[in-house]
């Protein structure tokens, strides 16, 4: 109140942000290769990665539940067929203050997946490693392009759909 009689502007509340915690909620490996017994001289890798980013208030207040589901599909290049099947589901506990309600959601599915991402990096490919594979690093991943990429095709999909979540 006294800023504002002096003419300043009030001060908005500082941005808090933490991690509790961090852990793979489910992961999945499939090494084809290994159960068809194709030589590995055979294998040139083309691999597609898919994400999705799901948030959720926890009962506690200002804590919030992240997680990252990361979908990674390897196929030999030459004939298509299946190399591997890497699904990870990684989720991060964090305790956020100073954001507004408006605002939320979007630093949840951005904000939140950028500091859990150098975790899922290391875990896919040690993974791939140790599934008999060169280690897949995943390409840095640009998560508001990504979380503006999910509104648009929410807004093609349904008009009506413009003001909704994204889970």
């Amino acid at each position: 109140m006294a800023d504002e009689a002096n003419g300043a502007a009030p001060q908005q509340a500082q941005v808090k942000m933490s991690v509790l915690a961090q852990f793979v909620r489910d992961m999945s490996f499939e090494n084809i290769v290994a159960q068809k017994g194709v030589a590995s001289a055979e294998v040139q890798p083309e691999t597609q990665v898919q994400v999705s980013l799901d948030a959720r208030k926890r009962s506690t207040e200002n804590q919030y539940e992240v997680i990252t589901k990361f979908k990674i599909t390897s196929t030999n290049s030459t004939n298509k067929a299946p190399l591997f099947l890497l699904e990870l589901d990684y989720a991060g506990i964090f305790h956020v203050e100073g954001v507004p309600e408006e605002q939320m959601h979007p630093f949840l599915l951005i904000e939140c997946p950028r500091m859990l991402f150098p975790f899922i990096r290391r875990i896919v490919s040690d993974v791939t490693r140790d599934g008999g594979f060169a280690p897949f690093y995943l390409e840095t991943i640009d998560f508001l392009a990504l979380y503006r990429a999910e509104l648009a095709r929410r807004a093609a999909e349904t008009p009506a759909a413009q003001g909704t979540a994204i889970s």
